[in-house]
Formats: structure tokens, sequence, C-alpha cells
């Protein structure tokens, strides 16, 4: 990372920051074509491990391609608030985002989908409490990726 004094390493920080975040875009490639699609998530620790889950239909190109190639990149960011000047080349933003490259495995297990769903439900609206029927769960394919690589960077005001 070229600007070291933005990097964020503080384990609780960068949760701080995921958790601010709502949308999380994969960066699949696809023969020689990158595809980049964004997409609601829901992120769960699993002792060090970071583990960020995905839901969506059964059928389609992300899940064509999380089946051929599972290695993928990711991005998401949250605050991001430009800060203007007189001149073009003095205007900056304050932002955060973390980016990062991990495998995608298609969930099979009911339970670990129901988990897959609580972790999205909860990174859109803050609760955990949510009923999921089983109709669908059955028809509705989750996505996990285990994060392999991550880093974090930040212009914002703490």
């Amino acid at each position: 990372m070229r600007r070291k004094d933005r990097e964020i390493g503080d384990r609780t920080k960068i949760e701080a920051i995921m958790d601010r975040c709502t949308v999380c875009r994969i960066g699949f490639y696809d023969e020689g074509e990158i595809y980049i699609v964004p997409l609601n998530f829901g992120y769960v620790k699993e002792g060090e491990k970071d583990v960020l889950y995905f839901h969506g239909a059964k059928e389609g190109r992300k899940i064509d391609l999380a089946a051929k190639e599972p290695k993928v990149g990711f991005e998401m960011d949250g605050v991001y608030v430009l800060q203007q000047a007189e001149e073009a080349c003095s205007f900056s933003a304050q932002y955060e985002s973390i980016i990062g490259t991990g495998r995608l495995c298609l969930v099979e297990d009911p339970a670990e989908k129901r988990r897959g769903f609580t972790a999205i439900m909860k990174q859109s609206t803050g609760r955990e409490d949510w009923n999921f029927p089983d109709a669908a769960i059955a028809r509705t394919a989750v996505l996990r990726l285990d994060v392999e690589t991550l880093s974090c960077k930040s212009n914002a005001p703490e």
C-alpha cells in the first residue's frame, strides 16, 4: 500500500468499517475478461478467519463463474465525502475502503445457508432475529467467500 499513513491494521477498526458497508463488489476472472458484480453481503468472524456471505438466484453468470474459478477479488467502501477546493488538483475525499481476495463456494447445507441469510440481514438492518421459510432457503443460492487477503484504508476522521 502506497499511503501507509492511511492503512488500517487494527481489527476492531476494520470490523467497524466493514459494519458500515452495505455493498460488496466481487470481481471474477472470466476467460480474459473481468466481471464485477455488486452484492448485498453479510460478514461473520470464524476464529481468526473472515467470511462473507452473499445470496441470489441459483442460476446465472456469478454462479457459473464461482464454480469454474472460485478465486475472486472483492471490494467494499463506506464513507465518501468529497472535499472541494478552489483548484481542481486540490480536491480530496474522505473515504473508507476494504479490498481483498478469497475463495468463493456455493453453500449447500441448510443450517449454513440460514447462517448466511442471518449475516446478510444483520449487515443490512442491524437485526439478527429473522425467521427464514424453508422454501426460501431451498430456492435461493448462498455463496460463501473465505477471505484469504484483506487490506483496509481510510481517510476519514475518527
